[in-house]
């Protein structure tokens, strides 16, 4: 009797991927629990054989292990602003060379913000007399292109760097290496976002002749420079994951800097007073500044034979790139996704410019969305919940290398932060990293429209995973 009560049971099932079942199941008056689960290798047989063949690799496991230890044992130090950009990249001195953020892209293939903000350089210059006298020379192949990783540097969303613009000047004392970043404008029209008015290049010329200098003075009269990831490390105690809120970090900074800039009374005081203004009424002013932290700390453990950890994730609006330690300068690339969010009063998902920017060197770093579990205010910003937030930065373990010490997240009994994350383990679990970003629109110079999260497509995983196998088992 109770063998036939057990047979005349609605059955109870886990389902592994398959859904084709489902309906039999629930049309039974069965229970149905789904596991979010796709086989290894992106559900490729070619591409999961040789997965296969990278894992458990005693070669890559020491190469992952030295590329993780430079990362926790980085110390990036601001220690100068360069007052011209081609005063330290030399590529940049006598030429129209124009950085951008991402991967490579042509002129082509750009989305409208680099479209906008490329004009705006090149009238910044001085080259050009008009927008439409500066977009022909842009079009016709009188300015060149290049990527700002290659030069050291990163710049935020369209990350144009042009000769005269100021940079950040970080060295990681660690590794002896530099990174450089531009600063920060604030929001609204920004030449990042594709503005090109003359208020942008007004800003862009009082960050010349006022900002960059008495930034230079402050860093100057501080002893051994600034330590930013001391910054960093202690924002994320204070509900910072330094990409997209860095409210806690730009306090941090001007209680830096503030001191240092007051013990100086031969400094014009008026622009003291606008320097400490403009830091204090812009939260993302230390964005910048975590860029470069991060490019520092991460070209530290790039260049290492057989590490499959990702050195570089960065955005041109059109495509993703990655960089790992153990494969050069190769970019593996593919198409951007928009990313998901909150969009400000009067825009729509439709108006979103697919993901760009070379900020994602914070979520390499362990900072961004590895470390969302930090900042449960952001979710007010990007939409979700705190526990959304939670389970983006466990997500993040599962791909990963390590834990940075160095890196401590309340929410998860200050746990140390994911430290390096690994193309093998991106390509078995399935699990994409997640990144935090501002949302900008797609045409040139509307600016900033929202704040959310995207992943990074697995596709430039995949490319990545399949280049990794070919020279490692070659």
């Amino acid at each position: 009797m109770k063998k036939n009560n057990l047979l005349n049971q609605a059955p109870s099932v886990l389902n592994i991927g398959i859904d084709g079942f489902n309906g039999s199941v629930t049309a039974g008056g069965g229970t149905l629990t789904s596991l979010d689960w796709q086989p290894p290798g992106n559900a490729d047989p070619e591409l999961a054989w040789q997965l296969a063949q990278l894992m458990g690799d005693e070669r890559i496991e020491a190469a992952n292990a030295q590329a993780c230890n430079r990362i926790i044992n980085a110390r990036p130090i601001w220690e100068d602003m360069a007052l011209r950009a081609d005063g330290v990249i030399p590529e940049l001195k006598g030429s129209r060379l124009l950085l951008h953020a991402g991967p490579p892209v042509n002129w082509r293939d750009m989305c409208g913000p680099m479209h906008g903000a490329m004009v705006g350089a090149v009238l910044y210059e001085g080259w050009a007399s008009s927008e439409s006298e500066a977009t022909q020379m842009l079009k016709s192949g009188q300015i060149d292109f290049a990527q700002c990783h290659d030069f050291n540097a990163v710049g935020p969303m369209t990350g144009i760097i042009s000769a005269s613009m100021p940079l950040i000047q970080v060295r990681n004392t660690s590794h002896a290496n530099v990174a450089y970043c531009t600063l920060n404008e604030g929001i609204g029209k920004c030449l990042r976002f594709g503005a090109n008015g003359a208020e942008v290049i007004a800003r862009l010329k009082w960050f010349e002749s006022v900002l960059a200098p008495i930034l230079k003075a402050a860093v100057r009269h501080t002893e051994g420079g600034v330590d930013l990831k001391a910054i960093q490390s202690q924002a994320l105690l204070m509900g910072d994951e330094v990409h997209s809120r860095n409210a806690a970090s730009t306090a941090l900074f001007f209680m830096q800097v503030a001191p240092a800039l007051a013990a100086q009374p031969y400094l014009d005081s008026d622009h003291v007073r606008q320097t400490l203004d403009f830091i204090a009424k812009n939260s993302q002013f230390f964005l910048n500044f975590s860029m470069a932290s991060c490019k520092a700390i991460m070209d530290a453990a790039h260049g290492i034979a057989f590490s499959t950890v990702v050195t570089a994730t960065a955005r041109n609006g059109t495509e993703t790139g990655l960089r790992v330690s153990g494969m050069g300068r190769e970019w593996f690339t593919a198409k951007s996704d928009l990313p998901k969010g909150l969009f400000f009063p009067g825009f729509k998902q439709e108006d979103a410019c697919p993901d760009i920017g070379d900020s994602a060197i914070t979520e390499t770093a362990g900072f961004g969305g590895c470390s969302f579990a930090a900042s449960p205010a952001l979710t007010l910003l990007a939409g979700g919940t705190v526990i959304d937030a939670v389970r983006y930065s466990k997500e993040m373990y599962e791909i990963t290398v390590t834990k940075n010490p160095a890196l401590s997240l309340p929410a998860l009994d200050f746990a140390g932060a994911p430290c390096g994350i690994d193309v093998r383990k991106v390509v078995d679990t399935g699990i994409r990293p997640v990144v935090t970003t501002g949302i900008a629109h797609k045409d040139a110079g509307v600016g900033q429209i929202g704040a959310g999260v995207v992943r990074v497509p697995m596709a430039a995983y995949s490319k990545a995973l399949t280049a990794i196998a070919t020279k490692f088992n070659s």
